[in-house]
């Protein structure tokens, strides 16, 4: 037997309803089905991540946020993640609106597109000795936790680049580029560049630019405020205190997304945005 992931973004009506649908078609394609979600669907498993068997791929019904903690699963188990598109674009889900018997289809005779996609890592150092420690699909953010902006100081490869205060800063990989580090007035990076995105948000200075390094570089974040808060991909959170050190590089662990057909990045980013191309020709 084959077994599959599903999860669903429980609040939405619409991604239950599909998941139901997916849920008889797939058993009657000869799949287990198992979920991490908080739903209940006949036919279909809940259990921890911890005790998930051996998985083939992942169907991930909702929006950008559900599939990001979907990814939390796939890149352990290193399987395909197929977000399926509700309606809503999002970066990560398929472009194109399908059938659930499309979907079906492609998952049965394993007709998808692997997009791998680039990670973070990061460790916290306090006092010399790690506290915590994690990854992050789209980016780390060091962000202050009370109403006082929070000073932070950036290392680059053991060099220092400059002192901020500021409401946070922004680690960003080419796939969150287009997340929380777009929004703070960062670069949209093409999910293949080899690159890393530096942002800091609502810096008082001069130079307070997005900066675009190596993935080979080593980025240390200083905390010189009494108080700031980690955050990875807006699901893991960690407290900050004056003087801890935040080491964040490039992960060797890649999160595999699927498309049911390959889709161009630009595409991507028209349709997100619904950038005016109207007259465009061509060659």
């Amino acid at each position: 037997m084959r077994n599959l992931l599903i999860v669903c973004n429980p609040t939405r009506a619409q991604a239950v309803d599909a998941t139901i649908k997916l849920s008889a078609d797939l058993r009657a394609a000869g799949f287990n089905l198992f979920t991490i979600s908080e739903i209940d669907v006949d036919g279909i498993t809940k259990c921890t991540i911890a005790d998930l068997p051996e998985l083939e791929v992942a169907l991930v019904l909702g929006g950008d946020g559900t599939i990001l903690r979907a990814a939390e699963v796939t890149r352990v188990h290193q399987i395909p993640l197929l977000g399926v598109n509700l309606g809503n674009v999002g970066f990560l889900a398929e472009v194109e609106k399908v059938s659930l018997e499309v979907v079906v289809d492609s998952v049965v005779h394993k007709k998808y597109v692997i997009d791998p996609r680039m990670t973070l890592k990061y460790s916290v150092v306090r006092k010399g000795a790690e506290v915590a420690h994690g990854w992050a699909l789209n980016e780390v953010t060091v962000e202050r936790e009370q109403a006082t902006m929070v000073e932070l100081f950036l290392e680059i490869d053991e060099r220092p680049i400059s002192r901020w205060g500021c409401d946070g800063l922004i680690c960003s990989t080419p796939t969150g580029s287009t997340a929380y580090a777009f929004s703070a007035g960062g670069p949209v990076v093409w999910p293949e560049v080899d690159a890393l995105v530096v942002v800091p948000i609502s810096a008082h200075a001069l130079f307070s630019r997005p900066l675009v390094i190596s993935t080979q570089s080593q980025i240390v974040v200083r905390i010189e405020s009494q108080h700031a808060l980690l955050s990875a991909d807006s699901l893991r959170n960690f407290q900050l205190i004056e003087g801890d050190r935040v080491h964040i590089t490039k992960d060797a662990g890649i999160v595999r997304l699927a498309h049911l057909s390959k889709t161009l990045f630009s595409d991507r980013l028209v349709a997100k945005f619904k950038l005016p191309i109207q007259g465009w020709r061509g060659e």
